[in-house]
């Protein structure tokens, strides 16, 4: 018994102390002769006198059952609040009747504690991150409504259209923070609903009702953490913009379709879109435009592999991880499920834009 680090008493079936470890007396501050053959619930004053604990200890006597951590916070008269695990076992003789019931004592209120600080400052960080959210918020309208500001003032078109291509990249970025707002740092999410809910709000915010296309996202289940959901909805944003900048010249009807793909081999990410598409730009560098090295750079923090596919059809980029194959990646299109309908009408090739 005194070997034992852990409080422990030896109880009759009547519930009365038939002996106790080095460790209780030293805990709990008591004498073995004020122990010692007393009931457990007259102990200390009637510190042990706790209805749950003696409905428990009562349960062992009459059905045969054990008490497994049982959590008990208390006032100890003299050692002040403590919270206390509490394990119950009957032992049995070889005849099989009762002798006694071992009960041990643990005390976690150090362990509480140190949960209850963790837990206040897990609180205190989330409060903080989304403080810092709101500011971010804040900060990226007051720079995107500058720019556009700036835009309509400038004399040169050069410049306006520099500016324009910096406003609709700072409300990318808001808009990929708006979405993601609720989650905290690496919370997982599903990717499925998240980019439906960007894909819809970039439609709003940039095609409207004065243009007869479509933005709709097409997902199986797939999980990733808030980080990586980042990089996966700007590298979306990015190619949704440069599909409403290069591939619907003014009043083109068409669709962009947003592919995503998990599976346990990896996952796959893919923007197509049924507009005039450049066949020259799949020869292209594929560092030749700003919005090509933006998405690269996503893809190789994700450690995904970037290919484009252009031609008559419309332009398709895919973005595959893990273990899927490029060419299992990109596909083509044969009719197979995700593919783009044929596009109703084909802009003059002679004014169409560079899709990089």
């Amino acid at each position: 018994m005194d070997a034992i680090r852990e409080p422990l008493l030896v109880l009759d079936p009547g519930l009365r102390v038939i002996t106790a470890s080095r460790s209780f007396y030293r805990t709990f501050a008591v004498k073995p002769r004020k122990t010692e053959g007393r009931l457990l619930f007259e102990l200390g004053d009637g510190q042990w006198n706790i209805p749950a604990l003696r409905t428990l200890l009562e349960d062992i006597i009459r059905k045969r059952r054990t008490i497994e951590a049982f959590e008990v916070e208390h006032e100890f008269p003299t050692i002040g609040r403590r919270v206390m695990l509490v394990n119950a076992r009957r032992v049995f003789d070889e005849d099989g009747s009762a002798s006694a019931i071992l009960l041990a004592i643990e005390d976690v209120t150090r362990r509480r504690e140190a949960e209850r600080e963790k837990d206040e400052l897990l609180q205190q960080k989330e409060i903080l991150l989304q403080e810092m959210q709101h500011r971010v918020a804040n900060s990226l309208q007051i720079i995107a409504s500058i720019l556009l500001l700036k835009a309509r003032t400038v004399q040169s078109e050069e410049t306006r259209l520099h500016l324009q291509d910096a406003h609709q990249r700072v409300m990318s970025v808001a808009t990929v923070q708006q979405q993601l707002q609720p989650s905290g740092l690496n919370e997982s999410i599903w990717i499925g609903p998240y980019l439906t809910r960007l894909c819809e709000s970039l439609a709003a915010s940039m095609i409207g009702e004065r243009r007869p296309l479509s933005i709709k996202v097409q997902e199986t289940s797939g999980r990733a953490v808030s980080r990586d959901a980042v990089s996966l909805g700007l590298i979306v944003t990015e190619l949704v913009i440069n599909a409403l900048k290069h591939g619907f010249p003014s009043g083109a009807e068409g669709e962009i379709l947003v592919i995503y793909d998990a599976q346990d081999c990896g996952w796959r990410l893919s923007v197509c879109d049924n507009g005039s598409g450049s066949q020259e730009a799949a020869s292209e560098s594929p560092h030749a435009g700003l919005g090509t090295s933006i998405v690269e750079a996503l893809a190789h923090q994700l450690n995904a592999m970037v290919v484009k596919k252009s031609g008559p059809a419309g332009t398709t980029v895919t973005i595959t991880a893990s273990a899927i194959s490029a060419s299992a990646a990109t596909g083509g299109r044969t009719g197979r499920e995700g593919e783009l309908p044929p596009k109703r009408t084909r802009p003059d090739k002679s004014g169409s834009a560079d899709r990089t």
